[in-house]
């Protein structure tokens, strides 16, 4: 299927109920079709084994497809795109036009994680200004402490200063993403639990509303009993 035919494939699933029901989310930006995960990950799957020893023309279409600005084509582009063709300049590019938290996550879970340039531009875009770059950086954090299982517990130690250094910001995409990322680093084992909890504590005396939501919920979830079962030793 080239792009064209893709986007064609997903304007004819388009579903306008949904779109109501992803607006009560803040789900979907602009030129949204509605188009649930589940059936994206499963055009992915189909187009993943058409291209399986194509690798460049799938980074192509997906280049192709993000450049699109169709909300689902974005998302889908994360999901095909090969990661060992990702550069840096095409992650800050497309960071740049995140209008949305689902996309943001979407491409950093499926794509930017998988990047070699995963670390460095996850502390690099803790510090933007901009809403959803700056959520990128966090949620670059959590999917890494999610997915990296062999990182050693120094990479993640790294970025509890930056977690606590943006705590005070009140905007809800990033507030998110902050919390997000110190309860997943936290989840790793119980060493980084004990440096996640240390870290919450302190934000948690920072005279602030925001750093205190930050840390409570961070707190709650650490000393679940049934999260802590699941940490390992």
């Amino acid at each position: 299927m080239t792009s064209r035919e893709i986007i064609a494939k997903l304007k004819s699933l388009s579903n306008p109920k949904n779109i109501e029901g992803m607006k009560r989310f803040a789900v979907g930006g602009k030129n949204t079709l509605g188009i649930s995960i589940p059936i994206l990950r499963k055009l992915a799957k189909d187009l993943n084994r058409e291209y399986k020893n194509d690798a460049n023309t799938k980074h192509k279409l997906a280049l192709n497809l993000f450049a699109s600005g169709i909300h689902e084509a974005r998302i889908l582009a994360g999901m095909i795109d090969e990661p060992g063709l990702v550069s840096e300049k095409q992650m800050d590019s497309w960071i740049a036009d995140f209008d949305s938290w689902d996309v943001c996550d979407q491409i950093c879970m499926n794509l930017f994680g998988k990047s070699k340039f995963a670390y460095e531009k996850a502390s690099e875009w803790t510090k933007r200004k901009p809403e959803f770059e700056k959520r990128a950086g966090f949620a670059l954090i959590a999917c890494l402490a999610w997915h990296d299982k062999l990182a050693p517990d120094e990479k993640f130690i790294k970025f509890l200063p930056i977690i606590k250094r943006e705590s005070t910001d009140e905007r809800n995409f990033v507030r998110k993403a902050v919390n997000w990322a110190l309860r997943h680093i936290g989840k790793r084992n119980m060493h980084l639990r004990a440096e996640a909890l240390k870290t919450a504590e302190e934000i948690k005396k920072i005279s602030n509303k925001t750093a205190r939501w930050v840390a409570g919920g961070a707190i709650r979830e650490l000393n679940n009993p049934k999260i802590m079962a699941s940490i390992k030793k």
